[in-house]
């Protein structure tokens, strides 16, 4: 891809969030998100100014959305362990990172990533001027890039992930190559990228060191905090968790949830707007919001009914991650729909089987927990429940498959310590 082309794909992604944005709610506030940004992130700075920390070392730290903060967020905690005095900024590209993620306390600075051009690129780093940039995973940005580069500015790819249909490993992709040339380390999940990257020429050091979301969900498990509403819900019953679903992953659980009112059924939509709430509503017979559950469940009498709730759909938005804890099997999302399923080690991490859709391809962390025994695809609602009913019944297989899934966590982790010992030992803070 040539510049030209590049910059004819910004202008044409900008134009075309403008005419959905009437429509589309995160186009909106993509555009929203972008108004007088400079502005805005230039008053955050100027707060901070005058304070202990204003003229500290700073970092800033990308991240396209939600997931890939949460796979960047150990090495941030990490640093600010490391480097109390250390300032830090997180850009997002998307509306699903930034508005879920604004007022996160662990960042001094929080800001949508500015368009990419030669203009902005250099406002930015006038602006900020950061003494060391990190990179999560994916999402290149040629001008961003292209500007650490020409100011020297140490930059280091974190738990980055190649396939071979990248534009990186094709003929038009001279541009993505280039990109690639400007960090210093590239730090890779997994022996496959590294072989990938060996393919090209000029590509800085590439140290394999696996996946930073092994960390970050073994912290969250260590801290796990009981959910008082949750367990009510529950009870004695066995418990599937379905979080980070869509209507296509609802659509093979709902004859499931509705023909088996001995289990329980937690659903997290990844989407939770009011719409689609009611749609998983009319897909399944018996249920109860969040919301309403919190305000009712010690009262018996407000719950009674003739056929009470199995499902419990999860009207909020921070509680996933805890939910899989109350399971017996948990099911991720995303698996029945082109981008593949969500992330599956928040489930693995507590020893639950975990089951998907067929769309996994691209999670190296799915093909491995199917290999190992902790996890299960199915392709239809049928073989859903079939496999999901002889695992609730032949206990031997079910142990050996939770026992799978808590090892594949606990032997991955790690990734995190190598990234902040290469920041010490190559005194890039």
């Amino acid at each position: 891809m040539s510049l030209f082309f590049y910059n004819a794909f910004i202008a044409l992604y900008g134009f075309a969030a403008g005419i959905i944005s009437p429509w589309n709610p995160k186009a909106k506030l993509w555009l929203r998100g972008r108004k007088r940004l400079f502005d805005r992130l230039e008053t955050q700075i100027r707060e901070k100014a005058g304070t202990d920390k204003s003229e500290s070392r700073l970092v800033w730290i990308h991240c396209a959305s939600l997931g890939e903060f949460e796979q960047g967020r150990p090495v941030l905690e990490g640093l600010k362990n490391d480097y109390p005095s250390l300032r830090i900024l997180i850009t997002f590209f998307s509306p699903s990172g930034y508005e879920i993620r604004k007022n996160y306390p662990g960042a001094d600075f929080i800001s949508y990533l500015p368009v990419d051009s030669m203009n902005n690129a250099k406002r930015f780093f006038d602006l900020v001027k950061p003494d060391l940039v990190l990179w999560v995973k994916y999402e290149y940005w040629y001008y961003f890039l292209n500007e650490i580069k020409k100011r020297n500015i140490p930059l280091l790819l974190v738990s980055g992930l190649f396939r071979k249909d990248q534009a990186f490993f094709k003929w038009y992709g001279g541009l993505h190559r280039k990109m690639l040339s400007f960090f210093k380390h590239l730090f890779v999940q997994g022996q496959s990228s590294a072989d990938l990257l060996k393919t090209l020429d000029n590509i800085p050091p590439v140290t394999i060191n696996g996946d930073t979301r092994f960390d970050r969900v073994t912290a969250i498990a260590n801290t796990f905090t009981p959910i008082e509403e949750i367990a009510a819900f529950c009870k004695d019953f066995p418990v599937i968790v379905a979080g980070s679903t869509w209507q296509e992953d609802e659509e093979e659980l709902d004859h499931y949830a509705n023909t088996h009112p001995g289990l329980r059924f937690i659903i997290a939509p990844h989407e939770i707007d009011e719409s689609h709430l009611r749609s998983t509503e009319t897909l399944f017979k018996h249920t109860v919001r969040f919301s309403k559950w919190k305000k009712t469940f010690a009262n018996p009498t407000i719950n009674s009914s003739s056929t009470p709730p199995n499902v419990l759909i999860i009207d909020n938005i921070g509680m996933l991650s805890r939910l899989y804890f109350y399971a017996t099997i948990t099911y991720v999302g995303g698996g029945f729909g082109n981008d593949g399923i969500h992330n599956i080690l928040e489930a693995a991490v507590y020893g639950k089987p975990v089951f998907f859709g067929p769309v996994f391809d691209k999670f190296s962390e799915a093909i491995d927990l199917l290999e190992c025994g902790g996890a299960y695809t199915v392709e239809n609602a049928l073989e859903l429940e079939k496999t999901m009913n002889e695992l609730l019944q032949n206990q031997d297989e079910y142990r050996d498959a939770c026992t799978a899934a808590l090892n594949y966590t606990q032997q991955n982790r790690g990734a995190t310590k190598m990234i902040l010992d290469y920041i010490k030992d190559n005194r890039l803070l």
